[in-house]
């Protein structure tokens, strides 16, 4: 993560965002990150960038249990804050750091990991050779970033509802996770920093939330976008009870279902 008002995950954001959008949309693709690296078997200590809340944590220590070593990162201290008191668990290690400059020495991990993190960082290269420095030859990288707002059906509303309160131009927080997707350049920018056997797959799932509103209230109240409502003044209840209004028109309300598509990228250090 970086320290830009597109990824200040700060306040009451980082418990809003675990619980309304957690389960929704960062569980599903947890659990089918954690379950590749498995696959692979990966050997050596794990490291994990921009571990927001945990959810991606949680999921790699139950699949790569003590006493193999797992370092939990994350440049927003609220958000390593939660995810600490939240998972309770001894066996990890808990460290601010940004990906861009991480404070490990050359070699150190057999693997890294990074769910929903890398859009977040300015300098994508960079944070691609850090990874490289640290991780062992043949170590593997495995993230995943989100495809585009057409193909995230319930944020594509939630960024069109608030496009209307702020008179038709696009929130910045939206454009940031959603837009670093370009197969090509992502492919050059891992290559191009020492890795290879790069495998890119889509993944496609339904994301079911119990209400609407209770997504709704997670994508306004649980991101970024806040700071940008009320920096412009507008109530965010009024937006959240929009948000609610548009989603329980298009995918439905108790439940509230919806197609979601991400991209999984694994690599192996050369």
């Amino acid at each position: 993560m970086t320290g830009n008002n597109a990824a200040s995950f700060v306040g009451s954001i980082p418990e809003n965002y675990d619980q309304g959008m957690g389960p929704v949309q960062f569980v599903p693709y947890a659990e089918d990150l954690a379950n590749r690296l498995e696959a692979v078997k990966p050997r050596g200590a794990m490291l994990e960038l921009a571990c927001g809340t945990g959810i991606l944590t949680r999921e790699l220590r139950a699949r790569f249990p003590s006493p193999v070593r797992l370092v939990a990162t994350d440049l927003n201290q609220p958000m390593l804050d939660y995810a600490r008191a939240k998972l309770a668990d001894s066996t990890i290690e808990w460290k601010q750091a940004d990906a861009m400059n991480l404070p490990f020495e050359k070699a150190s991990f057999g693997a890294i990991a990074c769910g929903f993190g890398v859009m977040f960082v300015p300098d994508k290269a960079v944070a691609f050779r850090e990874a490289r420095r640290v991780l062992e030859p043949g170590g593997v990288l495995a993230f995943n970033v989100w495809d585009g707002l057409e193909n995230n059906v319930s944020t594509r509303i939630a960024q069109e509802t608030i496009c209307s309160f702020f008179g038709g131009h696009e929130p910045e927080f939206f454009r940031t996770p959603f837009g670093f997707n370009d197969r090509d350049l992502i492919r050059r920018l891992v290559s191009g920093e020492g890795f290879g056997q790069i495998e890119m797959t889509e993944v496609s799932i339904v994301s079911t939330s119990p209400s609407a509103r209770a997504y709704a209230n997670g994508v306004i109240r649980g991101t970024p976008a806040s700071h940008e409502i009320r920096q412009r003044g507008i109530s965010l209840d009024e937006v959240v009870e929009a948000v609610t209004l548009a989603l329980a028109r298009e995918c439905g309300d108790n439940p509230c279902r919806s197609s979601r598509r991400a991209l999984v990228v694994m690599a192996r250090a050369v």
